[in-house]
């Protein structure tokens, strides 16, 4: 209930509480807490019992834990008859990106030898790489404003 509570907070919050309800009053305030907590929990229990009576014995390995949508997910996930642990191994990275890094190279290799510069594709495909400046051709850029940025 209070794994993240430090040793710091945890005497900060006994330090409180002797200030507040006083070393007279404090054990008795420590007990109606824990007698309240006990209600929760025994209530909480009662309840749980009361909705797997009411769903019947097809839900009989039925977790409210399974509601939370991350445990129902990895639950899902870790079940083997869906055939996904065999996917995730089955997949490897560096070999994919291998494969498309080579198909890239030869791409770029055939069609930088099959087009020419004027046509700019080669049986359909789009050539994307930069076309070399003509010598005389100037790169224009748009004016420049100080005063607008």
């Amino acid at each position: 209930m209070f794994n993240d509570i430090g040793p710091l907070e945890l005497a900060t919050l006994v330090v409180l509480a002797v200030l507040v309800f006083g070393p007279d009053k404090l054990p008795k305030v420590i007990q109606d807490v824990m007698r309240t907590v006990r209600k929760i929990r025994d209530f909480s229990e009662s309840a749980k019992q009361d909705i797997r009576q009411e769903l019947g014995p097809e839900f009989k390995d039925f977790e409210f834990e399974d509601l939370n949508p991350k445990t129902f997910i990895r639950k899902q996930l870790d079940n083997d008859e869906l055939g996904i642990k065999e996917i995730r191994n089955g997949f490897d990275l560096k070999k994919e990106m291998a494969e498309v890094t080579d198909a890239v190279h030869s791409a770029d290799g055939s069609s930088s030898s099959a087009s020419s510069p004027s046509t700019g594709s080669a049986g359909g495909r789009i050539d994307m790489t930069k076309k070399p400046e003509a010598p005389g051709a100037r790169e224009e850029h748009p004016p420049f404003d100080a005063d607008a940025t």
